[in-house]
Parts: C-alpha cells; sequence; structure tokens
C-alpha cells in the first residue's frame, strides 16, 4: 500500500524522499477454527510533506486503498486500516 501512496502522490507531483514516506506494518493473527489466521492488517504511516500540499495529500490517503492491488487483494478476507502522522516541512 506504500507503494500505491507514493503513486498516488507522484501522479499528483507530490514527490517525496525516501525518507519521507514511510510506514510500520503489523499484521494481527487470530485462532480460527484452530488456526491461526491473519485477520487485519495495521499500517501506520508517517509522512513528511511539502508546505502548501496537506490537502493533496489527504485527498490521496482517503483514495489509495481503493486503488491497491494488496488492498483489493485482501478485500473481504483481511481488515485493512491506516492511520497517518503527517509533518508538514518547515513547521516542525
Amino acid at each position: 500500500m506504500l507503494g500505491t501512496l507514493n503513486g498516488a502522490l507522484e501522479v499528483r507531483e507530490i514527490r517525496l524522499d525516501p525518507d519521507a514516506i514511510m510506514a510500520r506494518v503489523t499484521g494481527i493473527n487470530e485462532i480460527v477454527d484452530g488456526l491461526p489466521v491473519l485477520t487485519r492488517v495495521e499500517i501506520d504511516y508517517r509522512l513528511r510533506i511539502p508546505k502548501g500540499t496537506r490537502e493533496v495529500v489527504e485527498r490521496a490517503l482517503e483514495r489509495h486503498a481503493a486503488k491497491c492491488p494488496t488492498a483489493a487483494t485482501l478485500r473481504g478476507a483481511v481488515e485493512v486500516s491506516w492511520t497517518a502522522e503527517i509533518e508538514v516541512e518547515g513547521q516542525g
């Protein structure tokens, strides 16, 4: 999903350095019928974005899961959720 988000930003002419776009992903397994099954994936994005781009970045975040091949593959079987911590360059 990070690649899809990065691509969505680039299409909108927002190019982030590799150290300015990161994700921490946690998979949650639960026992279902005696088997450990992946039931949830939680993604925590950390973005450092250029000043004046927050609205565009937030729109890309809202829409990226719908265009992500990985999210589409998991849809219906694994719950995928995300959060984003956004830092605007120059605003600490």
